[in-house]
Formats: C-alpha cells, structure tokens, sequence
C-alpha cells in the first residue's frame, strides 16, 4: 500500500491594485493619518459651526470684553465681548472655503496652460513660460496685495489674487509632466493611428500627469490658507464684522499683552489648519510618487 503524499500547498499573497497599495501606503504613515484627523476636525467645525457655536458670532457685549476663557466662555471674549470660540468655528469655513477654491481656481488655470505649453511647444510654450517667470519674479505676497489693491479689499476678491499667484507653481509642475508623458510609446501609437489631440489629452496625458498635481493642491491649501489670513490681517481680506482668521489676529494685535488668548487661538488654528493639510500632502507624497518607494 502506497503512501500518497498530499502535495503542497503555497498560500498566494492577495494582489493590491494600484490604488489599493496607495491608500495602503497612505494610512501606514502615522503622520499623514493624523494631518488628515486634522484636517476632518476642522471640516466638521466649518461645517458644524451652527451647532457648535455657543454664542452668535456677532453678538456683543461690552460688559464682558476681553473676559480669560471660562465655562460661558471657551477661548474668552474680545474687544468687543464676542465669544472667541464661536468666531474661530465660523472662521473655519471662511478660511476652508478659500483655501479650498483658490487653490481649485489655480488647478484649473495652470493645468490648462501647463498642458498647452508642455504639449504644443513652440512659440506657445515660450509666451507662457515667459509669464510664469515674470510672476514668479515677485514675492507671492506681494503680487497678491498688488491685486487686491486693484479689486478692491475683500474676501472674494483675495480668493481671485491667491488663485492667480499660485498659477505659476501648478502650470510648470504640470508642462514638466506633460513633456515626459508625451513622449512615450503610447502617445506615439495615439498619434499613429489618428487620434485628435484634444482626445490624447483627455485620455492619456492628463490622467498621467495628475498625481503630482494631487499633492501640490494638498499643499497648496495651507499656503491659500496662510495667504488669506496675511491678507486679512493687513485689512485687504475679509472685512469685519467676518469672523475670519487672520483679521481675528489684527483686531487683536493691540490687546497683546493685557489679553493674550485673543490673539493665541486664532493663531493656533491656522496654525493646527497649516500643520493638518501639511502632513496629508506629505503622506500623499509618499504615497503617489513612485521615487519614494
């Protein structure tokens, strides 16, 4: 009687697809996981700051100015006896909401003027290569003070200046990209076999080009977000009685000394907001770039 040998087994590791491995990637960087904490907080504050707020963002009383954080009062009161924490949670949404479209507006602009340039060449690429450098040529802040100057202080129109200075940094990321992705191999056959250009574009070139897109805009936020809040704090953004960040920090400036906390949390938030989207574009980063493996 034979023994028979039942053969052998191997277990097969389960294949991740791409995206898969980078999400994979992403949540094993514990930094990254907790920039996106933050940043989830401070959407749901945005978001949730009709609930959240104790006290309405305009609501004064001048009995109770410069009141030390209390159980009434969170974060303390300011200038004006208006609760602190409120305005911060009011002031998320205002600080998202043109971090988020600036940055969306300078998506949409400089990928579309880094496709022109990187794929068409020629004298295309030369005129808009050519204005890159000269709004690179100035401090960011500056050029965009230069515009506000011309619109006009507001919150609207310092989301337009932020938006069009950070042009630039999104339409060569995106040209460099464009002219290592068009001279492949399958851009070559596109090209053979008729397809249109607008078509290659679309289907080919752009979504090969738009990882690194993905972690400039992650980035970017907290540069719009900074941005905005100088802006506000110089009075060329939001105009009071708008519970925005940084003009929080220029109503406050003069209180320094005999009531700190008035110019701490507004500080600390744009602070944990910077330091939150930060970590996310890192971990992303790590995740999307293949250099990095």
């Amino acid at each position: 009687m034979t023994a028979l040998t039942k053969p052998l087994t191997v277990q097969e590791e389960k294949v991740l697809t791409p995206f898969q491995e980078k999400t994979r990637t992403f949540f094993q960087n514990k930094l990254a996981v907790t920039g996106t904490g933050i940043v989830f907080i401070f959407i749901l504050l945005a978001i949730l700051s009709p609930i959240l707020a104790p006290h309405g963002i305009n609501d004064q009383e001048l009995t109770k100015r410069l009141l030390p954080p209390s159980k009434e009062y969170w974060l303390g009161t300011d200038d004006f006896g208006r609760d602190i924490f409120s305005r911060i949670v009011y002031g998320a949404k205002i600080s998202l909401f043109v971090g988020f479209f600036s940055v969306l507006g300078s998506v949409v602009a400089g990928s579309l003027l880094g496709i022109i340039a990187g794929y068409y060449g020629k004298w295309p690429d030369t005129i808009i290569s050519r204005v890159f450098d000269i709004m690179l040529a100035f401090p960011s802040i500056l050029l965009a003070i230069a515009i506000v100057s011309i619109l006009g202080p507001s919150i609207e129109n310092a989301l337009i200046a932020i938006a069009i200075i950070n042009v630039p940094a999104f339409g060569r990321l995106i040209r460099s990209k464009v002219l290592s992705v068009k001279e492949e191999e399958y851009i070559t056959a596109a090209r053979a076999i008729g397809m249109k250009d607008s078509r290659i574009l679309l289907r080919h070139v752009l979504p090969n080009s738009f990882s690194p897109i993905i972690v400039q805009a992650s980035l970017a936020v907290a540069t719009a977000i900074i941005e905005a809040a100088a802006l506000g704090f110089l009075g060329l953004g939001a105009q009071a009685p708008n519970p925005e960040w940084g003009k929080m920090l220029s109503d406050s400036k003069q209180y320094l000394i005999q009531a700190p906390w008035t110019m701490f949390f507004p500080g600390l938030a744009i602070m944990l907001t910077v330091l939150g989207f930060n970590l996310m574009g890192d971990g992303l980063r790590d995740a999307l770039d293949p250099k990095m493996k």
